[in-house]
């Protein structure tokens, strides 16, 4: 996330400048995973190609999160294009640091409204 071309293609994508940090989260009941590969199956999403060679192409899905309290951010989810990815991990970008702005504490309940 870090890297200048990722921020620039991110920014480009989604419209807004990321957090240089992702927020990393799993599905805890066996549906919510169900759906989240329903989800990568059946969305298109939009197309991140790699800039620069030597790096895997991904796919975002813009979001809505929405933590305790009802707080929300929006933001996208980042799924790398790699074999070996992990299927029930989910990487949410976002402008703000999604812990801070949402109140988040390790093991709190979110949200996904997917968007696209």
């Amino acid at each position: 996330m870090a890297l200048d071309w990722v921020q620039a293609a991110l920014k480009k994508s989604l419209g807004f400048a990321p957090f240089p940090a992702t927020l990393n989260v799993r599905p805890k009941m066996e549906e919510d995973a169900r759906i989240w590969q329903a989800i990568q199956k059946n969305l298109p999403g939009i197309p991140l190609p790699p800039t620069v060679s030597g790096f895997c192409a991904a796919r975002l899905f813009r979001i809505t999160v929405v933590g305790p309290g009802s707080a929300h951010a929006t933001g996208a989810v980042l799924l790398p294009s790699v074999v070996d990815y992990p299927k029930d991990k989910i990487e949410i970008v976002a402008a703000v640091q999604l812990k801070s702005a949402l109140g988040l504490k390790d093991g709190d309940q979110l949200t996904l409204e997917f968007l696209n």
